[in-house]
């Protein structure tokens, strides 16, 4: 029993260390991002843009989102919207064409998801009769902001090459599923993406609002084709130097699952991909940070490792829990050792939730945002179960496609 406590304690100290410094991380990034002062667009309109919609049976909502688009303030000779109607059994061929966009039909019965979609209409554009700038992704569920090409347009003039827009979104309060997803994008687009920006690191792509210098594209070829193909080319970026950008003031927004079965399965989709691309890269970047001195590559291997992290700690606290039950604890005689006294770690959680609200506040964010504060907490302990079950089935590779419902238009969205 004694060998079984000695262990216990070696492995509960060394996460109770890993946990209270990649919060302590987090926590001083966050600081850069109280403040944001909006940046006034200097480069007049030159950039000539391929946006790319990869959709499967998207007719509910793929038409607002070509008519956001084809309302921006941004000259029309200058973009193409290319539709990928992605091995579709609706109407979203007929939609596409009715709002004016160009549709490619693609029939793929093996390599499905949005990856290898994507890809397949990269390729296709060698061909095409245009010459490009840039590369633009949306999802067909989003809207886009009128400014959003032309903020691309003036990143990609400064010399930025791949760029995330502002992850918005446009259903924040139709559950308490859709608004507990709100408020940590809010909290993520404010306290991690622009602060990391600020501070000159990686932000994280987010799958849409994404724009790729086409030069760069074609350099170092696309290749992402697994679960998170953002996240995948996203670290294939910084691998090549690249530092992905962040544009706090090109908006899109996203529709977000309105029961906690889609959110589950969802992001259990995003984790599976982030445990794929963590084996794969994070011993390279880590192994790159030390040899060539270069702190972005080590920052991206931190947040390859985000998951583990989580799934440490969820283990952990379950088997606190169990070792604490009366009969459990009579029968195994645990002694826990706190290595870190447990008031640092109420100051600090609690520093940390905090910052929730104070998001909220400098993104002016509707005040029925603050309700759904009372059950973010709830949310936020089932991304243990989440990524419990992803590490389990990391192997998988199926696509699971979130069903989009929601038809609004841009002028039907509350901008925060």
């Amino acid at each position: 029993m004694f060998l079984v406590n000695g262990v216990f304690d070696v492995i509960y100290s060394v996460t109770q260390i890993l946990t209270l410094v990649i919060a302590l991380y987090q926590f001083a990034i966050s600081i850069f991002g109280f403040r944001h002062r909006k940046e006034e667009i200097k480069h007049a309109p030159r950039k000539r843009f391929a946006i790319i919609i990869p959709a499967h049976n998207e007719e509910r909502v793929v038409g607002p989102l070509i008519d956001s688009i084809k309302s921006q303030r941004y000259p029309q000779s200058l973009f193409d919207i290319h539709l990928i109607a992605d091995n579709c059994t609706d109407h979203t061929v007929y939609v596409g064409e009715k709002h004016g966009s160009i549709v490619h039909e693609r029939r793929d019965n093996e390599k499905i998801g949005k990856g290898y979609a994507i890809q397949w209409m990269i390729e296709k554009l060698k061909s095409y009769n245009k010459s490009y700038d840039a590369i633009v992704m949306f999802d067909a569920d989003n809207l886009v902001h009128p400014d959003f090409l032309a903020i691309m347009n003036d990143k990609l003039s400064f010399g930025h090459k791949v760029i995330q827009g502002y992850l918005g979104i446009k259903n924040p309060f139709d559950t308490w599923v859709s608004v507990s997803l709100a408020i940590s994008y809010w909290y993520d687009n404010r306290m991690w993406q622009s602060a990391r920006s600020r501070l000159g690191l990686p932000c994280a792509l987010g799958g849409t609002g994404l724009c790729i210098n086409y030069a760069l594209l074609q350099q170092i070829g696309w290749k992402a084709t697994g679960l998170t193909e953002d996240l995948e080319f996203g670290v294939r970026c910084v691998e090549h130097g690249v530092i992905p950008v962040w544009a706090h003031d090109a908006k899109i927004y996203d529709e977000k699952p309105i029961t906690f079965k889609a959110s589950y399965y969802q992001r259990l989709r995003w984790q599976q991909g982030h445990f794929n691309c963590a084996s794969r890269y994070i011993h390279s970047l880590v192994k790159g940070s030390v040899n060539e001195r270069r702190f972005m590559k080590f920052d991206m291997a931190v947040y390859l490792f985000q998951p583990m992290r989580s799934l440490i700690v969820f283990a952990m606290s379950i088997m606190l829990f169990v070792f604490n039950l009366p009969f459990v604890n009579q029968t195994l005689s645990l002694h826990v050792y706190q290595i870190i006294p447990e008031p640092i770690w109420v100051w600090i959680s609690a520093i940390l939730f905090l910052e929730m609200p104070v998001a909220l506040m400098l993104e002016r964010v509707n005040w029925k945002a603050y309700v759904g504060l009372i059950l973010v907490p709830i949310f936020l302990w089932t991304w243990g179960p989440v990524t419990l079950h992803a590490y389990f089935t990391k192997r998988n590779k199926k696509w699971y496609h979130t069903i989009h419902k929601r038809a609004l238009r841009f002028d039907q969205v509350q901008d925060p």
